[in-house]
């Protein structure tokens, strides 16, 4: 079976013959390539139009933006922070963490503090409380109960609507709806590492629709929730995180 890299060149010229006279090839060499060889990547290149990182991923990989890549790593902490209660290991590498003097350094900096007097046991029953609860957590870190005060409203439906364009798929045995902040964040991970194919205005607009519009708020509540000790500096984290992430697509645009 062709890859993808391959097909996509095949397609943008109309044709394994036409690819074959437009690099010098016989059709019958092209025919039985699976992907484009190591040699021929530049040539097709020039011929599709299709780019080399697209031909062949495994050798030519696009570099990410130290700032993106960053990015990336803020939101799948929060993702796996909103998700369930950290683990012994995920505690200690929070607490073994450095910080800088700027505001979001500071955060990280309480955090690591947090982490570092956490009790495992402990925080999963503050986890508990505060997500999951015996009928209801005292949050619900749904954008549908955040935006209409019901679960499963139309918030959610949008974006559904909106993945399936992006051709975000749901991850199986994953039973929360896409809207819960954890999945919402991840979603935002693979934006900026690159891993989800989206422009820049498309990010932006699914930022604006499915997360600037109310995430804040709930890391604002959970930052000054009185059952809360170490979800407080998680929740400082998470919205001044959010409010830089409003600053700089505000500008960005």
């Amino acid at each position: 079976m062709r890859d993808e890299g391959l097909d996509r060149a095949i397609d943008a010229v109309g044709g394994v013959a036409e690819l074959a006279r437009k690099i010098g090839v016989s059709q019958p060499s092209v025919s039985n390539w699976v992907k484009v060889p190591a040699q021929r990547v530049i040539a097709v290149e020039a011929a599709t139009g299709v780019s080399r990182d697209q031909l062949r991923p495994d050798l030519y990989v696009e570099p990410i933006d130290p700032i993106d890549a960053a990015r990336a790593q803020e939101y799948a902490l929060l993702a796996m922070l909103v998700s369930a209660a950290p683990s012994k290991r995920l505690l200690d590498q929070l607490a073994a963490v450095g910080a800088d003097a700027t505001p979001l350094g500071r955060a990280h900096a309480a955090l690591a503090e947090a982490a570092s007097r956490a009790v495992p046991a402990e925080l999963e029953r503050e986890y508990f409380d505060l997500f999951v609860g015996l009928g209801r957590g005292e949050f619900l870190p749904y954008a549908s109960y955040y935006l209409t005060g019901f679960l499963n409203e139309r918030p959610l439906s949008r974006l559904r609507a909106d993945l399936a364009a992006l051709g975000i798929e749901r991850v199986a045995n994953n039973f929360e709806p896409e809207d819960h902040a954890a999945i919402l964040c991840e979603i935002m991970s693979g934006f900026a590492s690159g891993r989800f194919e989206a422009t820049g205005e498309a990010q932006h607009a699914f930022f604006e629709k499915h997360v600037g519009s109310w995430m804040g708020r709930l890391f604002a509540d959970i930052e000054s929730a009185d059952n809360a000790s170490f979800y407080r500096a998680v929740g400082a984290l998470g919205r001044l995180f959010i409010e830089i992430e409003t600053e700089a697509f505000t500008f960005a645009n």
